[in-house]
């Protein structure tokens, strides 16, 4: 009976009999199957080192998975670059050059620069393709045209799987792509990573305890048992080493078994060890029947043995196209064969780069590849008969015997229809579960670097404390009216200005959540309404606190009643600011120039606000500014919480004199000047008469068109109105293709 020996080291990752390696290697879904038979206890989390797996004979037997043929034709791909503008001939220029021909009417000055020129080629599953070739050659621009990762007006030619056009939407299930750069959470574990990559490719059909079995399953083919509990880390936080951080890019891109799997340079900033270990694992990946094709720079020679296939590129042209045993024949027959204890690949990409230097470039090298394919193809027509056997099945046949061998763990099930698009959901859970599983993630990383949270808090708590003892216990004069306003303008406008420590939230996030939602692991929409809800727990801490310690120390009005209207302004300030600054993370790319768009707005906003300058006496063509103001809002509220009393007097008598030159005067000579005003104006004025109410402030401030409730209302629809911008910023910025 053959056996499995599930080993921790990447060489041992395979299926194996009494006389070498099984012929047709297992997919993750049979590993999976194999794993789980051994486990009888359902909660099982890690799988013993060096455990035995015994399979079932009949599993052996099995026909071979039916092929997947890839094929690209004629694939061209050009971008429109500006060219330096030449200063003409006769001011000492080069007038009759621009750095290229004028393209169309696209002006004088830019020029189109081919990428890919008219490239074909194939790939099968169980192969591993590599394409090479020097910097700016084409490499990752091929992988990206395959993946669908450039706009189809910009890219000409044909992609086919098994003779049929690949539908955007259908290989964005059952392809992956691996970017060049490690995009990951850095506070998570490994085994963390990968299972919130199962909850969001994996469809809701599985338990919880399969789910952990696939990701148990999948950290041993990865080879990464020993780093399965040890945080990915980054600069600030020690982690997993390069190689095993790569290995985790890779998981969770294949956590769903994928048919197409893409990878941009894998191996790229490793050391000899680690890539071989890296490449190692994706040859065991194309053994479980996937296409796999990557991009790489320059292998060294274990690698060359790991590969099926390569394509050599310069200059966006094919140079060469087949298996590594056959480069020396082709260089011979070529002219330069390659010498007996040199690096082939190496001699090849020194070749292409001499080759490039000369006036005729790689265009002789170029014509030999044609015509030295199109022998070896008809050579192959005429012993196999056959280039891509696919025995008869339509793509959506073979994608449905492919799933009933347990690749493409996506929530795939019969369908009746004719399209292969209709079998596969384009999401593998509805909406809840994504949001669900997106807030746990944010608020593990959260709990984990819980500094973040507390600097702001700390922030906050200062800033209330400097405004409680700066305005201590505020009486109802008039200068305690003033300074009133002054203290509700500074309090507003500070809710604001602390959630600009939200704006490098998204902006650490973005590659991720592109990475993420190229491939339909979760909706948008599901990632904004999970990034607003996970944000509301700490708004309503940092909104009480601020209020606690500000409320009664000010000595405002109100009570119990007023407290809670001020908290709850208080909170919808943060709200507001907050999606405000989400909302430009969204928009803006950097950091620096995020905060200096955010300071600079918010002091707009205060400006307007009505605190220095009321709504009468603002410009007309200013006026539309004090209306979109976010501080105007949150400050007449407060305002009209603490004034809004028709009984409560702020000015009695002769304190009418204490905003004036006469402030100074003595207490007899104010009251005399009172008679005499009494006197002029008819109106007995004493000295406990009430001049000026609550209500004779909001007036004198302009606020009589909206009600405390109202203004309140409009401050947390501000929120909600950005958090809606923010979604379209991701919906129309985040496609992640090249134009």
């Amino acid at each position: 009976m053959p056996r499995v020996v599930a080993e921790n080291v990447v060489d041992n990752l395979g299926f194996y009999d009494q006389h070498g390696p099984v012929a047709g290697s297992p997919s993750l879904g049979e590993l999976l199957k194999y794993v789980g038979d051994i486990r009888k206890e359902e909660n099982a989390e890690e799988t013993p080192a060096h455990q035995v797996l015994e399979m079932i004979s009949e599993t052996s037997s099995e026909p071979r998975a039916l092929p997947f043929v890839l094929k690209f034709s004629s694939l061209t791909y050009s971008v429109k670059v500006r060219s330096k503008m030449a200063l003409p001939g006769w001011l000492g220029g080069r007038g009759d050059r621009l750095g290229g021909d004028p393209v169309g009417s696209e002006g004088m000055f830019s020029r189109s620069k081919v990428l890919l020129n008219d490239i074909s080629g194939e790939a099968r599953d169980g192969e591993l393709v590599a394409v090479l070739g020097a910097s700016g050659s084409g490499k990752s621009t091929l992988i990206d045209a395959l993946a669908n990762r450039i706009a189809k007006g910009s890219l000409k030619g044909t992609v086919t799987l098994n003779g049929e056009q690949l539908e955007s939407r259908l290989l964005k299930v059952i392809s992956a792509y691996v970017m060049q750069d490690d995009l990951l959470f850095p506070m998570l574990t490994v085994e963390e990573t990968l299972m919130f990559a199962a909850e969001f490719r994996l469809p809701r059909t599985f338990s919880k305890s399969k789910k952990r079995l696939r990701v148990q399953a999948l950290i041993d083919q990865l080879g990464l048992r020993n780093a399965a509990k040890t945080v990915i880390g980054d600069e600030g936080h020690r982690g997993v080493s390069g190689g095993e951080r790569r290995r985790v890019s890779i998981g969770i891109d294949i956590i769903h078994d994928p048919i197409i799997l893409f990878l941009d340079e894998p191996t790229s900033g490793l050391d000899s060890t680690s890539a071989y270990m890296v490449v190692k694992v994706l040859q065991r990946i194309a053994q479980s029947g996937s296409i796999v094709m990557m991009s790489i720079h320059q292998p060294s020679y274990r690698l060359l043995g790991l590969l099926d296939r390569m394509l050599f590129l310069s200059r966006g042209q094919p140079v060469y196209n087949g298996s590594p045993t056959e480069l020396p024949l082709f260089f011979s027959d070529f002219g330069h064969p390659i010498p007996d204890k040199e690096n082939r690949t190496e001699f090849a990409l020194d070749l292409i780069r001499e080759l490039e230097g000369t006036p005729g470039g790689t265009k002789r090298l170029v014509e030999f590849n044609k015509a030295w394919q199109n022998l070896k193809r008809s050579r192959n027509a005429m012993t196999t008969g056959n280039e891509t056997p696919t025995h008869g099945l339509t793509l959506k046949e073979a994608i449905s015997a492919s799933i009933s061998r347990g690749k493409l763990v996506s929530g795939a099930g019969a369908n009746n229809g004719t399209n292969p698009t209709s079998m596969v959901p384009t999401f593998a859970n509805p909406r809840w579960i994504e949001m669900a599983v997106l807030s746990k993630r944010s608020f593990t990383n959260s709990r984990r670097m819980p500094e973040l949270f507390g600097i702001r808090l700390a922030a906050v708590t200062v800033t209330g404390f400097i405004l409680a003892t700066v305005f201590w216990n505020l009486d109802d004069s008039p200068r305690g009216v003033q300074e009133r306003l002054g203290f509700f303008a500074f309090a507003m406008s500070t809710t604001f200005y602390t959630c600009a420590d939200a704006l490098p939230v998204f902006l650490q996030e973005r590659y991720i959540f592109m990475r993420e939602t190229a491939y339909n692991a979760y909706r948008r929409s599901s990632y904004v309404l999970s990034h607003s809800l996970v944000a509301i727990p700490s708004l309503i801490i940092l909104s009480l606190a601020f209020a606690a310690i500000t409320f009664w120390a000010v000595g405002l009005a109100g009570g119990v009643s007023g407290f809670i209207f001020y908290f709850f302004v208080i909170l919808a300030s943060f709200w507001a600011g907050s999606s405000f600054v989400t909302f430009l993370s969204g928009v803006v790319p950097h950091v620096m120039l995020g905060y200096t768009i955010v300071v600079a707005i918010l002091a707009y906003f205060l400006l307007f606000s009505g605190f220095f300058i009321t709504r009468d006496r603002i410009p007309g063509y200013w006026i539309w500014f004090h209306y979109l103001s976010l501080v105007k809002y949150p400050y007449e509220a407060v305002l009209q919480n603490e004034f809004d009393d028709l009984v409560k007097c702020f000015i009695r008598g002769t304190q009418i004199f204490d905003n004036s030159p006469l402030a100074a005067v003595d207490e007899g000579v104010k009251s005399r000047l009172l008679q005499s005003m009494s006197r002029s104006l008819g109106v007995n004025i004493s000295s406990t008469t009430c001049l000026t109410t609550g209500v004779d402030i909001l007036k004198q401030q302009g606020i009589t068109d909206l009600s405390k409730w109202g203004c309140l209302w409009i401050t947390v629809a501000w929120g909600f109105f950005f958090r809606i911008l923010f979604y379209f910023c991701l919906l129309l910025g985040s496609k992640n293709k090249r134009r």
